[in-house]
């Protein structure tokens, strides 16, 4: 019998992903079994707090494949959480229990050969320190996977930043051929494999309309050429000036817009899209999405948080 379960590790715990989860459940109907790696008393704390009722079915960790596993509960793997209040202010004291519920996740990943994953938001402050750029570069490192890549995807555009979370004076140290290279390669084998066709990508240069009056202009020295030699293989364009891409009858276009850095990208891309997108991990050796929001902290307990990302997530997964 196949075990393709949908393993789910709820990050930062004083976030809006249990509300989001238990939305997500209640919406749509999921063919693939869900794992989820959190607290059985956090959740039940949650639940009461935002009044979803749906039983919860604690799993023992090493007898997984003994279970026949569906949504019609909680299918959970317990990993304590000393905490007395439903939600808290984010802080270091949680970084215990998110390491061990990614750690363990990532163990039955390795062992059971698991290809679908998904990850609640976490607090970069908090959790990673100055250590990884984000959640991305953390997982990678777990699995010593050095090429990989930012998708922000919806089935109309998707997009990719070359470097993700970098103080702006840094990203012009990371802008070269084989960064670039390695993103169109990893996209261009995502779209075959995912949809069987290559897309179509359009590359920006990273200063405004292309142009700089610096005497190392990084648009004509760096990325033009670059293009020009990944034309031989994909379908790749540009460089485009970022102000005018997003423009209706430029997007239109592409598949993907691949820009140099993360906001050139995410900013335009979320004022389209919203949460109709997904933050797809490429690279690794299974799927890994998250949904393409933080823990906001602001909105705790309030019950009025948009699930559609997650919902994406998990129907992505429950698809592929």
């Amino acid at each position: 019998m196949k075990f393709e379960p949908i393993i789910i590790v709820t990050g930062e715990p004083n976030s809006i992903f249990s509300e989001i989860f238990f939305k997500s459940l209640q919406k749509i109907k999921i063919k693939k079994p869900i794992i989820l790696f959190s607290s059985y008393d956090l959740l039940n704390l949650q639940m009461k707090k935002l009044d979803y009722k749906i039983n919860i079915k604690v799993l023992d960790y090493q007898k997984i494949r003994q279970y026949k596993l569906d949504n019609k509960s909680i299918n959970l793997i317990d990993i304590e959480y000393n905490s007395n209040k439903v939600f808290d202010k984010i802080s270091k004291k949680s970084n215990k229990f998110i390491t061990e519920t990614f750690n363990l996740a990532f163990k039955l990943i390795k062992k059971e050969k698991i290809k679908s994953f998904i990850n609640g938001p976490i607090s970069k402050k908090s959790f990673l320190d100055s250590k990884y750029l984000g959640i991305t570069e953390y997982i990678s490192d777990y699995f010593n996977k050095k090429k990989i890549c930012m998708l922000i995807y919806n089935k109309e555009l998707s997009v990719c930043p070359v470097t993700t979370h970098l103080p702006l004076k840094l990203v012009t140290k990371e802008i070269n051929k084989n960064n670039i290279t390695q993103k169109v390669i990893l996209i261009n084998d995502f779209y075959k494999k995912k949809f069987g066709y290559k897309p179509k990508i359009a590359i920006l240069g990273l200063n405004p309309h292309c142009e700089s009056v610096h005497k190392l202009n990084e648009d004509d020295k760096i990325i033009r050429p670059t293009i020009n030699n990944l034309k031989k293989r994909f379908n790749v364009f540009g460089p485009f000036s970022a102000d005018t891409i997003f423009l209706k009858n430029n997007r239109k276009n592409f598949d993907v817009i691949v820009g140099m850095y993360h906001d050139q990208v995410l900013a335009p891309y979320k004022a389209l899209y919203e949460y109709d997108a997904i933050n797809i991990t490429l690279g690794l050796p299974f799927d890994r999405i998250s949904p393409d929001h933080g823990p906001n902290e602001r909105m705790l307990g309030m019950n009025i948080s948009n699930p559609l990302s997650l919902i994406k997530a998990i129907q992505f997964l429950d698809k592929h």
